[in-house]
């Protein structure tokens, strides 16, 4: 039964997410830890944090590791990995036949324009999400965020050596 779930879970967030792995962070919490329960929040923001510094897509690192909570074994973890990049897979077979015929059409730019500011919120949802009264976000978080947001905007910093720089201020300040 469990697995039933994790699939049609992780197939719902896959079919209905736009935009990338961070968009799919809100979805996944309002799932996997409201829903479900299969996460509490802080194992959550845990997850997030470590689907960000590992190899891969967030959303499909994130799948992964709540496959295999919930179910408690490795075929959890595939099974969610699968559910979650099958409607993608799905719909981009679609995209490639007909995307390139109809892409001039006002209604298909019309609903790309549409869709570019949903998922900007979706991305300040997740982040709101993580921010949360449940997390402890302190006055050292918020420099440790200003720092990071100045290091990005001013100079491109590259995300390695800047998760790098945080955990070295986190060994600091905590």
């Amino acid at each position: 039964m469990i697995y039933w779930q994790i699939f049609k879970t992780f197939f719902k967030i896959g079919l209905f997410n736009f935009g990338g792995g961070y968009p799919m962070i809100s979805f996944i919490q309002n799932e996997v830890v409201l829903r479900h329960g299969w996460l509490s929040n802080a194992e959550f923001t845990d997850i997030v944090a470590v689907s960000q510094m590992t190899p891969g897509p967030v959303g499909i690192n994130m799948a992964t590791y709540t496959g295999y909570a919930a179910a408690d074994n490795v075929w959890g973890a595939a099974l969610a990995t699968f559910a979650v990049c099958l409607p993608s897979f799905i719909v981009m077979i679609l995209i490639a036949r007909y995307f390139l015929k109809y892409q001039n059409k006002p209604v298909v730019q019309a609903v790309f324009k549409g869709l570019r500011p949903a998922i900007i919120g979706l991305i300040a949802a997740a982040a709101l999400v993580l921010c949360d009264g449940q997390n402890f976000i302190d006055g050292k978080s918020y420099f440790i965020f200003a720092v990071s947001f100045f290091l990005v905007l001013r100079f491109k910093l590259h995300p390695i050596p800047l998760i790098c720089l945080a955990g070295l201020a986190g060994i600091v300040f905590y």
